[in-house]
């Protein structure tokens, strides 16, 4: 939670609750007579103040008005990838300083911590980058998150690592994510490496594309660099150097994606458009009203509650953090944690750190919940509808391709297996069938084995239960990569749950 306990109680001290209420308006719009059952009153009565003119006793139970309190705009989820100093967290800090997410303040304070280091250039990503050992060496670790909004919609940054090290974090990112963004360098030499065989821009790429991100845009960073300086021989140049390759994983230019030039440093082509003396060539929109006038993506709001479990952390009871894929949450619902089978009930809602009272689809949030501790939960548990709960197996059957393996694979052969945010030990139990790309028919013979660019069918046990779904019904929950030395070695997709 953003602000600490201690600034709490300042709070309801000095100010009265029409001030507190000004300060987190935008995102929670209660109404004036709403009864006052925010986080301040708990912990306040929690501690006994006894000025007791800020704040109306209220008994906890009484939630009045369920609708007024959630947030009103549409939410969208959006990951920032590509190889290692592209320039994402740069971009993700510039945007937040230019929607005024971040104070003038605190920008000054990063600025001339970072020119102690002698890092001048790196101040824009300390907004993303918070631990310390990222910002002694410049590289994202783990999924920074932030927020900006729009007058129509509600963005959630999610700050990809670039590393190859930490692509299993890369891909709990961009799994909860609708828009990605590749972030590309134009600097000479910088944009060969990172697409080149063992560059990071052709992985996240195929990731992204696995993880099922509906729209994909390609920002040209760094275009101000004194070896580009806004040349639109290079913008090209990279962008025809790329685009074969994002075709042939499935991406439309006509429909979901966009190529637009950009500097995450001076921040041009993210909010305005690069003026006209920097950039005659591109005169197309900036990067924040594009994706604005995006379309709006269809949401099951009214299928039962599922929300894959990112993160967890202990605050005063136990925490998970995830995006909400389908249906709705209140306040006081009972949920189950599976596939421990656990259950729980919700104790307070977080959307994007504010309080609400329910979350529907598509909503990046934090649930506090009671009946189960810290420890019993890990990453890739769901949370959902304790009537209508999700699948859990240890054989399925899949669909795969297998994108880039030297040898063969036979049965016997085992990976780790990433799906929606589990990441769990898997082993190829039997091939059933190999399955031609052309034309979608089904070998009458068992293969013996499976090779680089073939697609197979193929029965799969994982090392323990975990929670999955048929692709068909439920894409996000059926969508799997295999990764293997620290390669992606293939995609695939659940036919069906065995056991």
């Amino acid at each position: 939670m953003s602000k600490s306990a201690g600034s709490r109680y300042i709070y309801s001290k000095k100010t009265s609750m029409s001030q507190c209420r000004k300060k987190t308006d935008p995102a929670d719009s209660w109404d004036v007579d709403d009864a006052v059952i925010t986080p301040e009153d708990e912990e306040v009565e929690d501690a006994e103040f006894t000025e007791g003119e800020a704040t109306p006793k209220v008994t906890k139970k009484k939630v009045v008005k369920v609708e007024e309190n959630r947030s009103k705009r549409e939410h969208v989820n959006v990951v920032f990838i590509g190889h290692v100093d592209a320039g994402k967290s740069t971009i993700g800090g510039q945007i937040m300083s230019l929607t005024g997410m971040v104070d003038k303040r605190t920008l000054e304070k990063y600025e001339r911590e970072a020119r102690e280091k002698s890092r001048e250039s790196w101040y824009l990503s300390w907004a993303l980058d918070t631990n310390q050992e990222e910002r002694d060496k410049g590289k994202t670790v783990e999924v920074g998150r932030a927020f900006f909004e729009t007058d129509r919609k509600h963005f959630t940054i999610l700050d990809a690592p670039g590393h190859k090290s930490f692509v299993p974090n890369m891909i709990g990112g961009a799994a909860q994510a609708d828009l990605a963004v590749l972030v590309i360098s134009a600097r000479k030499g910088e944009f060969e490496t990172g697409f080149d065989r063992g560059g990071q821009t052709r992985e996240h790429a195929m990731l992204a594309k696995t993880a099922g991100v509906k729209h994909l845009v390609v920002l040209v960073n760094k275009m101000d660099d004194p070896t580009v300086s806004w040349d639109q021989t290079r913008y090209n140049e990279c962008k025809d150097k790329i685009l074969p390759y994002l075709k042939k994983l499935g991406f439309n230019p006509a429909k979901d994606l966009t190529f637009m030039p950009c500097s995450g440093l001076s921040g041009y082509g993210l909010k305005d458009q690069v003026p006209e003396t920097l950039c005659s060539w591109y005169r197309g929109p900036a990067f924040i009203p594009f994706i604005d006038e995006l379309p709006s993506l269809n949401r099951k709001s009214d299928g039962p509650f599922i929300m894959p479990i990112v993160d967890k952390y202990k605050d005063m009871g136990t925490v998970v953090m995830g995006k909400v894929e389908s249906g709705m949450a209140r306040k006081g619902q009972n949920l189950l944690v599976m596939p421990n089978r656990t259950q729980v009930a919700v104790d307070q809602l977080f959307s994007d750190d504010f309080e609400v009272t329910s979350v529907g689809p598509g909503e990046n949030v934090k649930i506090k919940l009671k009946g189960i501790e810290e420890e019993d939960v890990s990453p890739g548990f769901v949370l959902c509808d304790a009537a209508n709960p999700i699948k859990t197996g240890k054989i399925f059957d899949a669909q795969v391709v297998i994108l880039e393996h030297k040898s063969i694979i036979c049965a016997g052969y085992s990976a780790v297996m990433h799906i929606h945010c589990a990441a769990e030990e898997v082993t190829v139990k039997a091939l059933i069938c190999l399955v031609d790309k052309k034309t979608g028919d089904k070998s009458k013979t068992r293969p013996r084995f499976v090779k680089q660019d073939q697609v197979a069918i193929m029965r799969i046990e994982c090392s323990g239960m975990i929670c999955l779904e048929q692709f068909k019904l439920f894409p996000q929950m059926g969508r799997f990569t295999l990764r293997d030395e620290n390669k992606t070695i293939a995609i695939g997709k659940v036919l069906k749950v065995v056991e």
